[in-house]
């Protein structure tokens, strides 16, 4: 499906995490570059955390600042760096969310994953709750990516870009599915909508929104073969892209998103 696309940001390494702050403005990563930026919804965009690299996922705090992964997840407030979650053996966080508790979930990387020979060896999906210290729900997960919570938070969705799969968990049952996406590209970042549909960025492949069975509903065409991530400001949709110019772009959908919860960990 050809949508118009309005470009906000460009020049960047690998966009990635984009996230709505409370004043409607727009977080993203540079992952490569290094930094996480802060884009007005006038245009201007301004430096949040300068330099750190591997930011594959933000989350808003509810005493302020932000959550981002990189080497361990940490909570970045007025220049002060707390750790959230450290395990030792991970190599680095990539996507992460935060349930409406203020629980933190975040992807492990058991591998440099830009290093094409490193040998692959599969992480988790972690979460950090308030008592009982972190938890790993579930292994077995090569490329963590995107994560995500179904509006009534008993399934939570993980890309996992190298399986070419996307992870559905019930936490009740605490059983698995998976969705193959061999056919529609790489999966990587996602939002939900109001309906419990995933969209879902598409290395590759574009912007694909899938309902919570995991069938294809439709597809955007995006102007970047590398489609990194994407989140939902009521039915504006921001999409991040990769090389050869990382960008971040804005268009329109008919179906609003579910707003994001902020941490509290």
């Amino acid at each position: 499906m050809s949508h118009d696309w309005d470009v906000l940001a460009t020049g960047y390494q690998l966009a990635e995490a984009p996230t709505i702050d409370t004043d409607r403005s727009l977080l993203f990563s540079d992952v490569l570059g290094g930094g996480v930026y802060r884009l007005a919804p006038r245009g201007e965009v301004t430096t949040v955390v300068p330099k750190r690299r591997g930011v594959g996922g933000l989350s808003l705090h509810a005493d302020g600042g932000v959550v981002c992964s990189g080497r361990d997840v940490v909570h970045v407030r007025d220049g002060d760096t707390r750790t959230v979650l450290h395990v030792d053996g991970v190599a680095g966080w990539n996507d992460l969310c935060a349930d409406k508790a203020g629980r933190v979930y975040a992807g492990a990387l058991r591998f440099a994953v830009f290093d094409r020979d490193a040998e692959e060896v599969p992480g988790e999906l972690w979460r950090v709750a308030f008592e009982g210290g972190p938890a790993a729900l579930f292994d077995g997960v090569v490329h963590a990516n995107g994560v995500a919570l179904s509006p009534d938070e008993q399934t939570i969705y993980l890309s996992d870009t190298r399986a070419r799969v996307v992870i559905a968990y019930d936490f009740a049952r605490e059983t698995r599915r998976t969705f193959d996406m061999a056919a529609h590209g790489l999966p990587d970042g996602m939002a939900i909508d109001e309906e419990g549909a995933i969209w879902l960025a598409l290395v590759g492949g574009g912007i694909g929104r899938f309902r919570p069975d995991g069938t294809l509903d439709r597809k955007l065409d995006i102007p970047s073969e590398f489609v990194s991530s994407c989140c939902l400001d009521g039915r504006d949709l921001y999409v991040t892209t990769g090389t050869p110019t990382a960008s971040v772009l804005r268009t329109t959908v008919a179906v609003a998103g579910v707003p994001v919860a902020p941490a509290r960990v």
